[in-house]
């Protein structure tokens, strides 16, 4: 079902891939939108290596929501450790791309949970990720996305 890699010369390993996915901090989702338009953004996401999943955060509405409760098919890329070799003008960079099913989570404890993990990635302490999750978690929505098959 899924086409294989076709510069497979180029393939992270497992161990670089899970790296990769724990390092980087920004990912590109892209979802079935509307009329059949694929729609693609970039997203903040924690990656949860013993589950093999991938959380996201959002609105409670809009298209990324409307897009996935029609079709819960995504595909999700995450780019980085750019570098340039000597005398090359364009980077090198390391990435990873997989096809997954992406679930709206409904649990408030457990998005609570989730959002909890996630923003220990981006900010600098638990009291501002505390704060933040004071002021907004009722406006959240979480997006769990199971992975079916990965390209690096």
């Amino acid at each position: 079902m899924f086409r294989p890699m076709r510069r497979s010369k180029q393939a992270l390993s497992a161990q670089e891939t899970k790296a990769l996915l724990s390092a980087e901090k920004r990912g590109i989702l892209a979802v079935n939108g509307d009329e059949g338009y694929p729609f693609a953004i970039p997203v903040n996401y924690y990656y949860d290596d013993a589950q093999g999943k991938i959380f996201i955060h959002g609105g409670k509405a809009g298209h990324k929501v409307d897009a996935l409760k029609r079709d819960d098919k995504v595909c999700f890329t995450v780019y980085g450790n750019e570098h340039f070799e000597p005398g090359d003008w364009a980077p090198y960079v390391q990435s990873t791309v997989f096809f997954g099913l992406c679930h709206l989570i409904d649990d408030a404890a457990a998005t609570e949970a989730r959002v909890r993990e996630l923003g220990m990635k981006y900010y600098p302490g638990k009291e501002e990720v505390e704060k933040e999750i004071a002021l907004d978690i009722k406006a959240v929505q979480l997006y769990e996305i199971t992975i079916e098959h990965l390209l690096s």
